[in-house]
């Protein structure tokens, strides 16, 4: 299979280059002023219990179109009604047909953290989300040299933004550990070849557990049973769930089954 994150961060940094022109610094700053923001890390160090990351997107690469009526603020109050602690949503547009402005919507109507899920390759991007009122960015260690993971990890603590490292092997898993600010997701999706395993959650987390920020388990977690086992292996009570709970029949039963893990 042709590498699926390398194609996406081509077009990622070919989109940027007409956005800039269309939006200058100063545009950004001027719309980072009229955002309420909130703190993502601390929210999800401050749950005792278990911490569900709900996921809106409307497609992606592996599964196609998850939801045909797609309405992201319908999603996002179900979601906020059954307990998430925090929303990831979706911003990449080709691959993901996601919108930054499904961010400014969900933010202008309900009050909760959210994670601007997106290929960050360039410091700009950091306001770019922020105008929109993200409270998280993501940086994923496999779409970036160490350079650009450092100056994008210090963009957005400089603005005061959360920041999720994600990793999904070993090697990617030990260059995070300097990031002593962020979170770090645990990717169960190998983002090259989209093979799912949440046995890598088990394995990276040896690597990880020292970490002081949150660990987040990511990925491929279809019900409470998976996120049971993760738990009772690791102790990690932190999950980023999206396909499961978008093509699930019932996500509000869903949801709370998840939240009762530890009960």
């Amino acid at each position: 299979m042709k590498n699926i994150l390398e194609k996406i961060v081509k077009d990622k940094k070919q989109s940027l280059e007409s956005i800039k022109k269309e939006k200058s610094l100063n545009i950004l700053e001027k719309n980072i002023k009229d955002q309420n923001f909130l703190n993502f890390k601390e929210t999800i160090q401050k749950n005792k219990g278990i911490s569900i990351i709900s996921e809106i997107k409307k497609a992606s690469p592996s599964a196609g179109i998850l939801v045909n009526n797609f309405n992201h603020l319908d999603i996002a109050k179900m979601y906020i009604e059954n307990g998430a602690t925090c929303l990831s949503v979706l911003t990449e547009e080709k691959y993901f047909l996601g919108k930054l402005e499904h961010i400014q919507d969900i933010k202008k109507k309900f009050k909760i953290p959210i994670l601007a899920k997106d290929f960050f390759v360039d410091p700009y991007q950091i306001p770019l989300a922020k105008s929109y009122g993200s409270d998280c960015i993501l940086i994923i260690i496999a779409a970036l040299n160490e350079g650009q993971a450092d100056e994008i990890y210090s963009e957005a603590l400089k603005r005061n933004l959360s920041v999720i490292v994600e990793v999904h092997n070993h090697k990617e898993a030990e260059m995070a550990l300097k990031y002593d600010q962020a979170l770090i997701g645990i990717n169960n999706r190998n983002l090259k070849t989209l093979d799912v395993s949440i046995n890598n959650t088990i394995s990276i987390f040896e690597v990880v557990k020292a970490h002081k920020g949150p660990l987040l388990s990511e990925s491929g977690i279809k019900d409470e049973k998976d996120a049971q086992y993760i738990y009772e292996k690791t102790g990690i009570k932190n999950f980023l769930i999206g396909e499961s709970l978008l093509k699930s029949d019932k996500p509000d039963e869903l949801m709370k089954r998840l939240i009762q893990i530890t009960q």
